[in-house]
């Protein structure tokens, strides 16, 4: 049996509240799904790691996005339902990939993580790159369609088909 690890990408309140500056509607729906997914992955005993964007007030992310997750606001934190529990691990990041310029790689050779689930926000985005990067790292990817959203429902389909036809990833469990 491989050794797993649950990743949880961006459920924070920027993108989840309802009137945040990059509010992602769908996100709210898969909310009961990821804190299931959560809890089953604390039982069992799998390290649970929240990437998390986490930008400076002059990011120049902010040329192409409006301001969000700045660090310190409330904005950045993990929403309440998915609060990040002591033993669990929280990596913030400043670009779509949670392993570009973060301790993501670290963190799972110290786990001895060979199989990712993903989860989170968005599908097409940061879901998309962070699998990509995962798969080329040699990681086996697992990514629940009831635990990923994006803007739309054709931005959501296009990245889980990417995910499973380039990077092997099983889509749907």
């Amino acid at each position: 049996m491989s050794r797993k690890a649950l990743l949880v990408i961006d459920m924070l309140n920027d993108f989840l509240l309802p009137g945040a500056p990059l509010e992602v509607p769908a996100a709210r729906d898969i909310v009961p799904s990821i804190a299931h997914r959560i809890d089953r992955a604390r039982q069992e005993g799998v390290p649970v790691i929240y990437l998390c964007d986490n930008h400076a007030p002059d990011d120049p992310e902010f040329e192409a996005w409006p301001p969000h997750a700045v660090a310190g606001t409330p904005g950045a934190e993990v929403i309440e339902e998915l609060r990040p529990q002591p033993a669990d691990t929280v990596v913030p990041k400043t670009r779509y990939s949670g392993f570009f310029h973060t301790d993501l790689e670290k963190v799972l050779r110290d786990l001895e993580a060979e199989e990712l689930i993903i989860t989170g926000i968005l599908t097409n985005i940061c879901v998309l790159y962070t699998s990509c990067d995962a798969f080329m790292r040699g990681y086996r990817i697992v990514v629940p369609e009831s635990c990923v959203a994006s803007l739309t429902a054709e931005e959501n389909r296009f990245a889980l088909d990417q995910m499973a036809k380039l990077m092997e990833a099983e889509i749907g469990r």
